[in-house]
């Protein structure tokens, strides 16, 4: 029977003969392993197959999805929503298990699904309960069969009823400091309201509100299970009465009711893995005194405060050398309390186990480019702890080769890059006229990098000096983290051009390149950046700003800074960039289940040159294709908009621009084992602002740029292994802006696969 089924699907396979005919091959052998064998024959007799789980309500319009995680037993997975390949791969199988093929099959696919009565029953309580947290207090739930041959459709039918409000609040307090101090220092407007929906969700976070702010507040020993509520219900109405009861404090069962007790710290010590106190010379800890304070938010003398807690938590982990942090509390006997002390004392111990101070790391990897294989590897030192107060200096060294085939009038055919990378990270911010508290309520990192990269083609040589300062600061609570490059130097010099590369591109009347020429000579880029990101739930938002030359731009100006043959300020002889730079990165996800969901995303850039400069530097061009853009093209490879290129041997300094959108929608799934698939479809291009010569239906105008997004769609796989992705992204062009007047254009109705397909290989999701 197998052999026989797979005798079809390889000959199947073996009649294509075009492209087009792969569609219609790929799509027959799905519906070949979803019809081929009926999974029921591994159902045991007077059992069902649960093919289908359907919830919905009466009345309509009460929302279900949200309750659908209740449902205890789902149908067998599907592939994008739509196809059962798992099922249909386990139903290929026979019964024979010493066969290796039906082992194989086994593994592969996925065992079908029985229906399950207790399972069933216990989803029709779960979400009865469910509906009635929600304030819904007579909600029910029933459940229908459809019965078809050993296959078996569940429905769960929602009768959620009239959801029931609050109508009067009441604090019951028996602790009367805790009523006082709630009084006195609580937000009323968090509190519980009158006609608000009667929901545990809502309860339990009143609950919760009150919890917290009172172990904010010295009660150490408070806990929510204090707080109790009670509820009568309005006869003939669906209204409620709440009254929230907050108990006294009780040490043990056994012992009488009194009042809460309020704690302050009494001592802080450091401890190192030798279990002694810090003394300001352990040799466990190896961190300045002045480090270990800064970074510690619990304060002798204060009252117990649980957020202090977790931020001294925070801090610490944020240390690089330190690995990890144990803090414990120790209540103070009444006898060793000296006179005059209030309120119950408490002494924090703070036990920190450190980091190796220091490591080396080698890795080598693969590089492709443009169908140029090569190889490269980094030789990385890293010191987390080096002037004593976790300061982290990483000193890497890298090196690539890469074999370049294609170019004809170069003595070598290699690329070399040789680079030395240097950063120093100061777990603090480090600036002029800060005072101790700021430093230490501040959770801001100082970075200072130097870099060198030298890069040796057979067209030219570059060198590349980069010097940064920078700061880096996040905001947990609103899911924020923020980027500001205070200084950005980049000094770019080349020491050699090609007499091939210079006639051909840049010397030549009848090919001259401004684009090129600018982009071949010595250039400074000071930028000044800021850079904001937000992520939360099933959102991300990256947006970020930059500028260069504009402080060298008054300054030139006011100092009458010498100007070079083509009219460019020029600092110490070479000429400085100038432009702004603005980008917007959008990523929303939708899951439907535990295997499928959508992600939408959108990538929107613009780069303005102006003043001493006419084209941005190459660096921050935009470009367009790739394994992170459109992928029916290659890197470099799309716009700038309806620009259609040559076949010159260096055509991809012209295929960049000064705008860039990229729109990606691509559906997600689960396979089997580690194997994840995924569906796209892209759209996007790049523009220039200004209109060069050299890049002919490349500017931007807005009654003409929608006729100019390219679009393209694929498949996709993914290796999934947590901790990292690898994936294989096969692309096709759908439209193509470079052939507007031929059939080329709409390329999804005249696919050639050799001139259409592109493969992508990447680390990583793209988005």
């Amino acid at each position: 029977m197998i052999s026989y089924q797979f005798s079809i699907i390889l000959r199947t396979f073996a009649r294509v003969k075009r492209w087009r005919d792969f569609h219609i091959a790929l799509f027959g052998v799905i519906a070949m392993i979803l019809t081929s064998c009926s999974a029921t024959k591994f159902v045991p007799d007077d059992e069902y197959m649960l093919t289908a789980v359907e919830i919905k309500s009466e009345p309509k319009g009460f929302n279900v999805t949200s309750l659908e995680p209740y449902i205890r037993q789902r149908a067998n997975s599907k592939w994008f929503s739509l196809f059962k390949i798992p099922l249909g791969t386990y139903s290929l199988a026979g019964r024979d298990s010493t066969k290796w093929i039906n082992r194989a099959l086994h593994r592969i696919g996925e065992e079908p699904v029985v229906f399950d009565t207790v399972q069933a029953e216990l989803s029709c309580n779960d979400l009865r309960t469910a509906m009635r947290n929600m304030g819904y207090m007579h909600a029910d739930v029933d459940l229908v069969t459809k019965v078809k041959g050993k296959k078996l459709k569940a429905i769960y039918t929602l009768h959620p009823g009239a959801p029931y409000d609050i109508r009067h609040v009441n604090y019951d307090i028996a602790d009367d400091s805790i009523a006082a101090l709630l009084e006195r220092a609580d937000n009323k407007s968090q509190r519980l309201k009158e006609g608000e929906p009667f929901t545990v969700e809502r309860l339990n976070a009143e609950r919760k509100r009150i919890t917290t702010f009172l172990l904010n507040n010295g009660y150490y020993r408070f806990h929510k299970d204090y707080i109790t509520f009670s509820a009568d219900s309005a006869a003939g109405s669906n209204l409620i009465d709440v009254t929230l009861h907050l108990a006294r404090y009780r040490a043990n069962n056994n012992s009488p009711e009194e009042l809460h007790p309020q704690y302050y710290v009494r001592n802080v010590r450091f401890l190192g893995d030798d279990r002694a106190a810090f003394d300001g010379n352990s040799s466990q800890l190896r961190l300045r005194r002045r480090t270990l304070e800064n970074n510690t938010a619990i304060q002798p003398g204060h009252l117990f405060n649980s957020a202090d807690l977790q931020k001294t938590y925070n801090n610490f982990a944020r240390l690089q050398a330190v690995k990890y942090t144990n803090i414990r509390y120790t209540e103070v006997q009444p006898d060793s309390q000296s006179v005059g002390e209030k309120g119950g004392l408490l002494d924090c111990d703070i036990r920190l186990t450190m980091n190796k101070p220091s490591t080396i790391s080698f890795q080598p990897e693969g590089t492709n480019t443009a169908g140029d294989f090569g190889a490269a590897a980094s030789l990385t030192y890293e010191n987390r702890n080096l002037f004593r107060g976790s300061e982290v200096l990483s000193v890497q060294l890298r090196a690539a080769f890469e074999a370049i085939t294609g170019l004809e009038g170069y003595q070598n055919e290699d690329y070399e890059e040789y680079g030395l990378e240097t950063k120093l990270v100061f777990p603090r911010m480090v600036a002029p006229f800060l005072s101790r508290d700021f430093t230490r309520r501040s959770t801001a990192t100082s970075e200072l990098s130097l870099t060198y990269d030298m890069q040796n083609r057979p067209e030219f040589h570059r060198r590349v000096f980069s010097t940064a300062w920078r700061y880096r600061w996040s905001h947990p609570a609103r899911h924020l983290q923020y980027r500001f490059d205070l200084l950005d130097l980049n000094y770019v010099h080349m020491p050699w051009l090609s007499s091939t590369f210079k006639h051909d591109y840049l010397d030549s009347v009848s090919n001259r390149n401004a684009i090129l020429r600018y982009n071949y000579e010595d250039l400074f880029i000071t930028k000044i950046g800021f850079g904001i990101t937000y992520s939360h739930a099933n959102h991300a938002l990256r947006a970020n700003v930059e500028t260069s030359g504009n402080l060298l731009g008054l300054v030139a100006n006011a100092a009458s800074f010498h100007k070079n043959k083509e009219g460019q300020h020029t600092l110490f002889g070479i000429a400085y960039a100038q432009y702004a730079k603005f980008d917007f990165d959008y990523t929303r996800l939708w899951q439907f289940d535990e295997h499928n969901q959508l992600v939408a995303h959108a990538d929107i850039g613009i780069a303005w040159p102006y003043g001493n400069s006419k084209v941005l530097p190459f660096e921050k061009r935009y470009f367009s294709g790739g394994a992170n853009s459109v992928r029916g093209w290659s890197v470099r490879g799309l716009g700038p908009g309806s620009f259609r290129g040559t076949d010159g041997r260096i055509d991809f300094i012209n295929q960049t621009g000064d705008m860039k959108i990229d729109l990606n929608l691509e559906y997600r799934t689960f396979l089997f084992w580690k194997f994840d698939g995924a569906a796209f479809i892209d759209a996007g291009n790049i523009w220039t602002l200004r209109n060069y010569a050299e890049q002919p239906g490349g500017q931007f105008r807005f009654d003409k740029f929608y006729e100019q997004i390219a679009v393209a769609y694929g498949l996709g796989l993914r290796l999934n292994f947590d901790y990292f992705i690898l994936r294989f992204d096969m692309g096709l062009k759908a439209i193509n802006p470079a052939y507007r007047d031929s059939h080329e254009h709409y390329a999804i109705l005249h696919p050639r696969f050799h001139r259409d397909f592109q493969f992508h290989f990447a680390v990583g999701l793209p988005f």
